[in-house]
């Protein structure tokens, strides 16, 4: 890809945020992606995270159907949720440190400004349906741990091991490499266990600590605005950590006549900045989709500069945070910290992926 055409004072905007944009590293200019879709305003629009290709899929068909946008938004990442090979989401996510799968989730309807979410919860493939009950049944937000797997069983959610032999196995040779210093001693057939190899091929390389979500808002063909993202966290992260996903203003907002928006990437960075609700906010004050996910992100960057181990030697974040977001003219948006993301989209015309919008590049 190609430097962005985009100046910085266009994508700052005013001279306030210019000011703040001198901390920033130089390079910060961006890259602007593909023209998002046109507006929709006699139809649907669906967004999502790179891996919810085949859930814009199903959540389409229900669009199509005629089943309420939240209800296809839910049924959509179930997809995800109750695939044993997606180890990021669901069944078969990759386990907390002591090996135990603990599930985040979170729904948001902008037409009423409800929300529910669970955090930390065990046992249930599907957290999004649990987090629609939060919301639906109780007049709370956020239920977690112990109580919101009571709060499941309670209403009929069976207690399954949500550890499948594939995760077992990628566990065991995470904790078998930990350390020289404890009682575990990798096995050298480990790393050729096929399911392993492809783990390690995948997310054994690259820039950031491993880490997955899926994110999926929805405008309807009414115009009504609703959101949903569910995760199994960070990989092998400490007991009990939740991150971004089910805290309604951080890992996702929704907002009827304004827009919806969701996250993945590093939570605890988007937490701090509440980046969804920023994103909405943004739009709210007439930004683009793009812009509005840009600005989030160029904010997330330079709080960055606060915290030195989060920095590269030149000043960059050592993690992405990635942005997906749709406004009430029904336009479409997916913007990452670093080059490389994807988002997809999916309307009346079908389901396509498309590239990122970004702000550093990660050859660079």
């Amino acid at each position: 890809m190609t430097d962005s055409p985009l100046s910085r004072r266009q994508l700052l905007g005013t001279a306030a945020f210019a000011g703040a944009a001198a901390l920033l590293p130089r390079d910060l200019a961006g890259q602007a992606a593909a023209p998002a879709p046109a507006p929709a305003a006699n139809g649907f629009v669906i967004v999502t995270s790179a891996n919810g290709l085949e859930a814009a899929k199903v959540a389409r068909q229900a669009l199509i159907q005629g089943k309420d946008p939240l209800d296809a938004a839910i049924a959509g990442v179930n997809v995800a949720e109750l695939d044993p090979d997606d180890v990021t989401v669901g069944y078969g996510g990759i386990p907390n440190e002591e090996g135990v799968v603990e599930l985040d989730a979170a729904v948001m309807d902008g037409r009423t400004m409800r929300a529910g979410a669970v955090a930390a919860l065990t046992g249930v493939k599907t957290p999004s349906r649990v987090a629609r009950l939060v919301m639906d049944r109780t007049d709370r937000v956020f239920l977690v741990g112990a109580g919101a797997r009571r709060f499941a069983t309670a209403h009929g959610f069976p207690d399954e091991d949500l550890l499948t032999e594939k995760t077992r196995k990628i566990w065991l040779h995470w904790k078998n490499r930990l350390s020289d210093l404890d009682d575990w001693i990798e096995a050298a057939r480990d790393a050729e266990d096929p399911d392993v190899k492809r783990f390690l091929e995948k997310y054994g390389k690259g820039l950031f600590r491993p880490q997955g979500t899926i994110h999926l808002s929805v405008r309807s063909a009414k115009g009504d605005l609703v959101g949903v993202t569910t995760t199994s966290g960070l990989f092998f992260k400490i007991p009990g950590r939740v991150g971004d996903s089910p805290v309604v203003g951080a890992g996702l907002y929704s907002e009827n006549g304004v827009g919806s928006a969701g996250s993945t990437g590093r939570g605890e960075a988007n937490l701090v900045t509440c980046g969804s609700h920023t994103v909405v906010e943004y739009l709210r004050n007439g930004l683009a989709p793009e812009e509005a996910c840009l600005r989030a992100l160029k904010r997330i960057a330079e709080k960055t500069h606060l915290v030195p181990r989060h920095r590269d030697d030149k000043g960059r974040p050592t993690f992405n945070v990635n942005f997906y977001c749709v406004d009430a003219a029904g336009r479409a948006a997916g913007a990452a910290l670093w080059s490389g993301g994807k988002y997809v989209v999916g309307d009346t015309d079908g389901v396509r992926t498309l590239e990122s919008a970004w702000l550093y590049r990660k050859d660079a």
